[in-house]
């Protein structure tokens, strides 16, 4: 396999976690007697231009299918973080009716809604079915379409461009980051302004954070990359902001390259930042597989004590991230015999991999367990705030990321 970006032979691997579902692949009953597919989970480093990126064998029209069961207007805290953000930007680029703004990957219009409700012109572009008709029903006009260049030019010459383009965790989703981002400069709008927000693979190592390792992610990205990326295409990042969420993410604001504003001293310090730990170094890269087999035996350390011990443990929020943990780690029922969500979309399926079955919240308070491992760690003090009776009842609390935790 060639890099995905500059098309350097791979030759290191970052992390392998073995072979596994894609995340996001919830079973129903009549899955369970049918068989699972698997691919393997193998994450490769590109010592050229420092892309970190999965093999390529699951395909995006897989994975992203009319039954995509996540739904970001689940966690209330996400959609504070998009009020926030539309509420900055609508004050900082001056929109109004006359502009357009554009979300790729718009789910269920927990941020379009913002502009919505402002008479701002917006356009979603989302091909999971499941998600579009939520975000359809909010009045939020949505393209159920896979975004990149073509689809860039067919609007354009429908007459449409952005000026502002929003992409949250979706440029990580994309296969094609090239195509991705020649999309990205044809629908902006000369002036226009570009933000995409992603987890910061920075962070991801500092926090050996592998569980967000899974095939719907494509890419694990660095400023330095992305600055990379960015200017293949004929873009320029203007700015940068580090963000709390998904355990540590950037935004980064960009431009058309002939764009005259000034890049923010922002960019110059986190690129110093990235270089002095060391993400341009192979060094770094070799010792992270370790890191995440200790945090995997820690966990199915602890399970297997508590069994020992006649304790009982369930688990919150059917991520993704901890559908990742659960099957690296090997845990099926036997060690944590139920999940709780808060997304109807989940509830009575099952993860896939360990076939753990999915419940409502609700479940929690029929079953107390002794303990609640809190798979979506990101946003764990808002679970932890919304089941604060079981803590009450003597339930203990504990993430797993980057080490087990009680709180």
């Amino acid at each position: 396999m060639n890099c995905r970006h500059c098309n350097t032979p791979l030759e290191q691997t970052f992390l392998d976690l073995g072979f596994a579902p894609p995340s996001n692949a919830y079973l129903t009953v009549a899955d369970l007697s049918k068989p699972e597919r698997y691919y393997p989970l193998q994450i490769k480093v590109c010592t050229e231009c420092w892309l970190v990126q999965t093999e390529d064998y699951a395909q995006a029209d897989e994975l992203f299918n009319q039954d995509y069961a996540y739904f970001s207007s689940t966690s209330k805290s996400w959609l504070e973080h998009a009020e926030r953000y539309a509420k900055a930007m609508i004050e900082k680029l001056d929109l109004g009716s006359e502009n357009l703004v554009v979300e790729i990957a718009s789910n269920d219009g927990y941020l379009l809604r913002n502009f919505v409700a402002k008479n701002i012109p917006c356009l979603g572009i989302e091909p999971t079915a499941s998600t579009a008709i939520v975000a359809e029903q909010q009045g939020i006009p949505i393209l159920r379409e896979f975004f990149g260049q073509a689809l860039a030019q067919k609007l354009v010459a429908d007459g449409q461009q952005a000026d502002l383009i929003a992409g949250n965790n979706v440029y990580a989703h994309v296969p094609d980051i090239n195509d991705f981002t020649r999309g990205l400069k044809t629908l902006l709008k000369p002036g226009g302004t570009i933000t995409l927000e992603f987890p910061h693979v920075m962070r991801l190592m500092e926090f050996t954070q592998f569980d967000t390792v899974y095939h719907e992610h494509f890419s694990y990205l660095s400023l330095y990359t992305v600055k990379r990326i960015f200017k293949a295409a004929g873009l320029r990042v203007a700015d940068v902001e580090e963000l709390s969420t998904h355990g540590g993410s950037l935004r980064v604001y960009g431009c058309h390259v002939d764009d005259p504003r000034p890049a923010s001293n922002a960019v110059t310090d986190i690129l110093n930042e990235e270089e002095k730990r060391g993400l341009q170094d192979i060094a770094i890269y070799r010792d992270f597989q370790d890191r995440a087999d200790t945090v995997k035996n820690d966990l199915l350390a602890f399970l297997l004590q508590a069994k020992n011990d006649g304790k009982t443990v369930a688990a919150y929020g059917a991520a993704a991230k901890g559908n990742t943990l659960l099957n690296y780690a090997g845990v099926k029922p036997d060690l944590i015999p139920f999940v709780c969500d808060a997304a109807p979309a989940k509830q009575g399926k099952y993860m896939p991999g360990s076939h753990i079955p999915i419940h409502a919240p609700s479940m929690l308070s029929e079953n107390r367990p002794d303990y609640l491992l809190i798979l979506p760690w990101n946003i764990a003090s808002e679970i932890e705030h919304n089941n604060m009776f079981l803590a009450e009842q003597g339930t203990s609390f504990f993430t797993a990321i980057p080490e087990i935790k009680f709180f």
